[in-house]
């Protein structure tokens, strides 16, 4: 028997010949979920001049309290016409540009304002309501450091100190290839023996939602010449993704295939259920990942090789799955010789999330899997995991 790797070790494999693509341009308004390739810098202090964080009036705090008149009126968008007389007060709306002279700004609500003045009854103290020029960020400073992937928060950050392009990663190529002679689309009509093919676009939505442009290539029948040709085609890609193929049956080409192409194995075989026939190599800078044919068996190989490879592709600073941390619903039985991942769904009791597993755990079962929203992750060893045992999981939603 041969030695499985650990989960570890072989993603430590993986990771090692991920190396980052190239970068490009990118404009601001197709930045979302793009790993930046180096910082990103405000191109002007934030905000780039003292404003109102009020409808109010803005005053020189020490003239406060007493009844001023209102001399100048600022619009949000539009500069102030002058700087404020001393002994006077200006009309001034949320965002607007705080007049010269002015250190302060009291509410509306906490004014009385008629026939051309406004009674301030409380102290106003300096920089009240007011918003510094560079509070946020100055010019020049870093908005978003390198390696992070651009969700909405960093899109809007970048937006508002005026960057409009940053460097990237270009998205990784990747082709996705399905075996089985058995194998027809979704709505053809089966005939006996044959099933539908679930695995490629199965694979593709994990990988395209992980920065991936996915092409998805035709079925390939059980034959070695059709095997050579379509595998010939995919290895063009960044990333090369077979599901089926990869164990030791008759009909099992995939690898042998890819070693006569140039493909180099730098393993077979993973510690892990579903998915342990898994295997991984490289043929010049394309990484080749063959996923097990079970439906789940690739959703797993998925989710723990092939993403965390993708985003290093794109320069991510920490790649690796991203656990959460939960308790076990009912009692988990281990496998002595493999880590396994239980399909289970999520739900909230006091502080914890609790991980109820589903009905139907074998890995041919992709539709009793299609309820789950998380895989629990069960180490390996014996015996089992009592009810309310803390564990890692991945989220599949």
């Amino acid at each position: 028997m041969r030695e499985l790797l650990s989960i570890e070790d072989a993603l430590g494999r993986v990771l090692e010949r991920a190396h980052v693509l190239e970068p490009e341009s990118v404009p601001i308004a197709e930045g979302a979920g793009r790993v930046l390739a180096e910082p990103a810098v405000a191109q002007v202090d934030l905000p780039p001049f003292a404003s109102s964080a009020m409808d109010g009036f803005a005053v020189r705090a020490a003239e406060t309290p007493g009844a001023l008149p209102v001399v100048l009126h600022v619009a949000a968008g539009r500069p102030a016409s002058e700087p404020l007389p001393e002994g006077a007060a200006a009309a001034i709306a949320t965002g607007g540009a705080v007049p010269e002279g002015a250190d302060a700004v009291v509410p509306v609500e906490l004014t009385v304002e008629h026939d051309g003045r406004v009674e301030i009854e409380s102290e106003a103290r300096s920089g009240q309501h007011v918003r510094p020029r560079g509070g946020d960020v100055r010019a020049g400073e870093v908005v978003v450091e390198r390696g992070v992937r651009l969700t909405a928060p960093q899109i809007g950050a970048l937006a508002a100190a005026g960057v409009a392009e940053f460097s990237c990663a270009r998205r990784p190529r990747v082709s996705v290839l399905a075996t089985g002679s058995e194998l027809r689309p979704p709505g053809a009509t089966l005939e006996a023996g044959e099933i539908f093919d679930s695995n490629r676009v199965m694979i593709a939505a994990v990988l395209s939602a992980s920065g991936a442009v996915v092409d998805l290539l035709p079925v390939v029948e059980d034959d070695e010449e059709a095997h050579r040709r379509a595998l010939e085609r995919a290895l063009e890609a960044d990333v090369l993704v077979t599901s089926g193929g990869v164990s030791m049956g008759q009909h099992d080409l995939v690898r042998r295939v890819e070693a006569a192409l140039g493909v180099e194995e730098v393993f077979w075989g993973v510690a892990v259920k579903p998915g342990k026939p898994l295997s991984f190599g490289v043929c010049g800078r394309t990484l080749v990942f063959g996923l097990p044919g079970n439906p789940v068996s690739s959703l797993v190989g998925s989710v723990l090789f092939v993403q965390p490879a993708l985003l290093a592709l794109q320069g991510l600073e920490d790649p690796r799955p991203r656990y959460e941390h939960g308790q076990t619903a009912t009692r988990l039985r281990r496998n002595a010789q493999r880590d396994e991942f239980v399909r289970a769904r999520r739900r909230s009791a006091d502080t914890a999330t609790l991980l109820e597993p589903i009905a139907g755990q074998e890995s041919h079962m992709i539709v009793r899997a299609a309820s789950a929203d998380a895989l629990v992750h069960v180490p390996r060893g014996e015996g089992e995991l009592a009810e309310g045992s803390s564990v890692r999981y991945l989220a599949l939603d």
